[in-house]
């Protein structure tokens, strides 16, 4: 038996009219055979799973440069949370549960080490820029295992899209912009309230009230938020109270964690590191992979762990050890 046409059949009969259903895929950018057991996008899902992109983001900052406690998200961390929210939210909305999670799954794969310090320096460094959404959609269509993962349009559509003004083609891809802020909201709070950052009573009660004291709290309740609003509407949207309480507390995060706050002091080090490392690459054609030109010394860097960009930064710039004969 086919298991994927019984799969796409079911698609046909149980998903909403606005969703997207695997059999009407736009397909990849290279003709690839059809699998009997797997829809295209849960073979995309697969293939972000497996790859190498993919398990570097376990090693990658999410917020708080070199924390100490084991329990700080990473940017896999946060992956793995976004992917959960969006799945609940495709669910309840009878949205494609795979395109959602291959999407959610490799929205951040292009981003850089140290997080968003590391991005505001290639963005700054590089000739026209850097964004991770557009790097994440490089990962994947010519990065990976040097030929690109060729996943369909709707996933790629997604990726590139989950953040900026222009919105996904797709019902399931814009549910990840919504369900990545969510996520990070929420996380980078507890995280905050963790590291001893913020406590809860610094969070203004107003927005407490309304979003909910603990994490589970508030995920539920936005979550709940974005279902009840759009069900049975072709929209992914939240109801205007949720989204202005969860701006406003995006806006106390900017004002407390995210600028400034002690456990983001490391900032500058971070800083200084990713951009000492992508100039002497720039500069020193005869090593790899500065003889590909800036855009290899770009993908290069991009793609360094946390520990990997300091390895490097140390070898490079740091005398070694050495012992005189004795």
């Amino acid at each position: 038996m086919n298991v994927r046409r019984r799969i796409e059949e079911e698609e046909r009969a149980r998903l909403s009219p606005w969703a997207c259903r695997s059999a009407d895929s736009r397909g990849r950018q290279r003709p690839a055979t059809p699998d009997d057991t797997r829809t295209v996008f849960q073979r995309d899902r697969d293939r972000i799973i497996h790859s190498r992109a993919f398990r570097r983001l376990k090693d990658k900052t999410q917020v708080f440069v070199a924390p100490q406690g084991a329990h700080v998200r990473t940017r896999l961390t946060h992956t793995l949370e976004v992917s959960q929210i969006a799945r609940t939210i495709a669910r309840g909305l009878m949205l494609n549960e795979d395109l959602t999670e291959a999407v959610a799954l490799g929205h951040d794969l292009g981003h850089t080490p140290f997080g968003h310090a590391g991005e505001r320096v290639l963005n700054e460094e590089h000739p026209g820029g850097f964004r991770h959404n557009e790097q994440s959609l490089r990962v994947v269509d010519e990065l990976e295992g040097g030929v690109g993962l060729n996943l369909t349009f709707e996933v790629r559509d997604g990726i590139v899209h989950h953040t900026g003004p222009v919105p996904a083609a797709t019902l399931e891809g814009r549910l990840i912009h919504l369900a990545d802020r969510i996520a990070y909201v929420n996380h980078d709070l507890d995280d905050a309230i963790r590291g001893g950052v913020l406590t809860e009573a610094d969070v203004p009660k107003p927005l407490l009230e309304v979003l909910g004291r603990t994490p589970g709290e508030r995920i539920g309740r936005l979550v709940e938020d974005v279902l009840t609003t759009s069900l049975g509407r072709p929209v992914v949207e939240q109801s205007p109270a949720m989204a202005q309480a969860m701006e406003e507390l995006r806006q106390f995060l900017f004002a407390h964690v995210y600028v400034g706050s002690r456990a983001k002091r490391e900032e500058g080090r971070a800083q200084m590191l990713v951009r000492s490392l992508y100039r002497y690459y720039t500069e020193h054609p005869e090593e790899p992979p500065g003889s590909g030109g800036p855009q290899a010394v770009l993908d290069y860097v991009a793609g360094m762990t946390d520990r990997f960009a300091i390895a490097s930064f140390r070898r490079l710039f740091l005398p070694e050890e050495w012992r005189p004969d004795e």
